[in-house]
């Protein structure tokens, strides 16, 4: 299975069981893997070679004595052997093992040993093991910086824990090898280096000797010659016969795989005055900031490309990316992942032997943002979403599969540069300028976005410039979309990739009168832009509201259960919804609820707040539940949701329920006003002139969670903090 001609992609489920205190963190339960059967089905659908797969200590022995039931691995195990998936058994991920085990007496190898030759005799036809993940990381982590059992935080302890580690690795492939003779080792480990100022240049050629020491152990490299034997042995106070075992058992790794984040350089820096604190830290000799480099200029070459030659030419053997992922926006994950891809395709025709490169977290991973101290955390996804606990593909998948079946794969957001090479991005002293060279806008299709005066067409500009995604905003002037011909023409001269129609007619009570405007803006005219955009393979976008409902449910109102609306304006857009998914069934339609955003006053929530500001009574419904939303967060969801070519109805909001004269207040509490400015009403005294729902909250089936209202009212506020505390709000 490990051909050596050309780049194959594995994939890997991030499966760490790591303890804290006494308590384990598993990622395999936090993404629900154990409770689904199709899981496998959809990972050899992405077209995979081979799957990094947990089968994990820490599981399935949790006790010395436990009768370890297989069922659950023995079946995924046999089915991806069906569907011609090599499984690669990870049987330590990050983890300390089992209680009754530790890294300081001889207990944590031999329980690894003993395990591996459980998994060999239980799946004697297992070909590819990793026993112990990343020992080097999970050493610092567990040794170095206490994140994780034992807690230390100490040399000693940290070059124990990366012995016993490296030991466990040989002992269990000996295990193993007794049973299969034929098993072969794909070892994991951090792809990292450091960079310094010439003061800390002895710290950074310290550390990136380090980098290699399990691997150097493994090969049985570490003798009296290696650079680190003698500050080992005399200034750690390692026994020499903890490093000669390595002379005599070694155990060359078959593949030598490297896990490449965005934080695995480091720049070191003794002028602390430059950085943030939380990137303060020392040696005992200098302080000193320690930093990643993708937030400095640094003056050398860096990069995965550098990084992998170097490892190849240390180790003169296969090597293969065993881990990439980023925690980003969906075009940024698929950027990073494009640009692995053709660095390890160029160093292959550059002679480095570098066989695949494994596409991680394949149902995402959890906690990462607190290096998995606490349970379940932010949720980060990867090739699938599984928020709801049903995966959905992102746009990642549908690059693997593209990959997969050696062809090109072309999106326009690949042509234009990840937030990491951008001079834009943050990066220390602020007042330095980038280095790197800032690629020309390429002339990419683009997304087109209509509603150039509206709060949600200024909106998706904004964040498509942020997020680097080629764009054109346009207005009503430029394309009627209630003309045909007009549409058509717009299309075939801009040729875009997708449309976002942020038009329409927004005036809940004027559309009581204006019924005829109303229609034409909010139904017939994204109707005619949805047959067009069937007819020349443009991907739609289009805007609906909680207004499509009359709140008799009294409960969240989730995107299967019927509408009924009540006024006008709801009825354009039920009618509408109805219309386009007729006529365009990959049509994506939002639901959405009370905007609310820092970039305009046309939002109640900037209303309330400039009224109070000013000693202006605000009157609001006491008795009218809505779901308010976040423009930054609904177009940042939308976004998403487009790259992953998802289509039909989908609810978007942020997570809670308010009645709007409650959100007043709030508003009133967090801004330091007078509360008693609020003029909390039922509707039924408040003259409108369109009926509403009493209740019209949104919530998602389909596992759309934006942060809390809390949340958003909390970055609200910090976004127009400099406008409001003047005693003005002007945006």
């Amino acid at each position: 299975m490990l051909a050596e001609n050309g780049i194959q992609i594995w994939g890997g489920i991030e499966g760490t069981i790591n303890r804290v205190g006494d308590a384990y963190h598993d990622q395999s339960e936090y993404s629900g893997h154990y409770n689904r059967e199709g899981d496998i089905d959809l990972i050899a659908s992405l077209g995979i070679k081979m799957l990094r797969y947990p089968v994990l200590w820490e599981k399935h022995q949790p006790q010395k004595d436990t009768v370890i039931d297989w069922s659950f691995v023995e079946r995924n195990l046999k089915r991806l052997k069906e569907l011609n998936v090599e499984p690669i058994a990870g049987l330590v991920h990050h983890g300390s093992g089992p209680l009754w085990v530790n890294f300081f007496d001889g207990s944590f190898e031999e329980g690894v040993a003993n395990y591996a030759r459980l998994v060999a005799q239980q799946f004697p036809w297992l070909e590819y093991y990793t026993p112990v993940n990343e020992p080097l990381t999970t050493a610092r982590f567990c040794g170095l910086y206490g994140h994780w059992y034992p807690h230390k935080k100490d040399d000693l302890s940290f070059y124990k824990i990366l012995i016993s580690e490296c030991k466990a690795t040989v002992m269990a492939m000996k295990a193993i090898r007794e049973i299969n003779p034929n098993a072969k080792l794909i070892q994991t480990e951090d792809l990292g280096k450091a960079y310094s100022t010439p003061l800390l240049q002895y710290q950074a050629d310290f550390e990136n000797k380090r980098r290699w020491l399990s691997y150097d152990l493994l090969c049985g490299k570490v003798n009296q010659q290696h650079p680190l034997w003698h500050y080992l042995v005399q200034q750690v106070g390692l026994e020499e016969e903890a490093l000669t075992y390595f002379l005599e058992n070694h155990c060359i790794p078959d593949i030598c795989g490297f896990n490449y984040y965005l934080t695995s350089e480091r720049y070191l820096d003794e002028d602390l005055s430059k950085y943030p604190v939380e990137f303060h830290g020392g040696n005992g000799k200098h302080q000193y900031a320690d930093i990643h480099t993708v937030l400095v200029p640094l003056q050398e070459e860096s990069g995965a490309r550098v990084l992998l030659r170097e490892a190849y030419e240390h180790l003169q053997l296969p090597i293969a990316i065993t881990e990439c992922h980023l925690h980003s926006t969906r075009e940024e994950q698929m950027r990073w992942f494009n640009e692995m891809w053709e660095t390890v395709n160029e160093l292959k025709d550059d002679g480095v032997d570098i066989r695949a490169i494994t596409a991680w977290a394949i149902f995402g991973l959890y906690g990462w943002n607190k290096l998995v101290t606490e349970p379940w955390g932010t949720y980060e996804p990867g090739v699938f979403n599984v928020s709801t606990g049903c995966p959905r593909p992102t746009a990642l998948a549908r690059l693997l599969q593209v990959l997969n079946k050696h062809k090109v794969y072309y999106h326009p957001v690949l042509e234009t540069e990840g937030w990491w090479k951008r001079d834009t991005r943050l990066q220390f002293p602020a007042n330095v300028v980038s280095i790197k060279s800032r690629k020309q806008v390429p002339r990419c299709q683009p997304v087109l976005i209509l509603g150039k005066s509206g709060t949600l067409g200024a909106a998706f500009s904004r964040i498509c410039a942020e997020r680097n995604i080629h764009h054109m905003l346009l207005s009503r002037a430029d394309v009627d979309i209630t003309d045909r011909e007009t549409i058509e023409q717009i299309i075939q001269e801009l040729h875009p990739w997708a449309i976002v129609n942020a038009a329409g007619y927004v005036r809940i009570d004027d559309a009581e009168k204006a019924t005829e405007t109303c229609m034409d803006a909010n139904c017939k005219g994204p109707s005619k832009l949805a047959e067009v955009c069937r007819k020349y393979g443009v991907k739609l976008v289009t805007f609906s509201s909680d207004q499509v409902f009359d709140g008799a449910k009294e409960e969240p109102y989730v995107e299967s259960d019927g509408v009924n609306p009540l006024n006008v304006y709801g009825q354009s857009k039920a009618l509408a919804e109805a219309n386009i998914l007729k006529s365009n069934p990959a049509t994506l339609v939002i639901r959405t609820s009370s905007f609310f955003s820092p970039w305009d006053q046309f939002n109640f929530v900037t209303d309330t707040l400039v009224n109070l500001k000013e000693g202006r009574k605000v009157t609001a419904a006491i008795d009218v539940f809505i779901s308010p939303t976040y423009v930054p967060d609904l177009v940042h969801e939308v976004l998403d949701l487009l790259l992953d070519n998802e289509s039909g109805i989908f609810h978007i909001a942020n997570r809670g329920e308010i009645t709007w004269a409650e959100l007043a207040l709030k508003v009133a509490q967090m801004a330091g006003c007078d509360e008693t400015l609020v003029n909390a009403k039922p509707l039924n005294k408040i003259r409108l002139k369109a009926k509403r729902p009493f209740y019209s909250v949104l919530q998602s089936e389909k596992g759309i969670k934006l942060p809390t209202l809390e949340n958003a009212l909390q970055r609200y506020f910090e976004a127009v903090a400099n406008v409001y505390q003047s005693g003005a709000i002007a945006v």
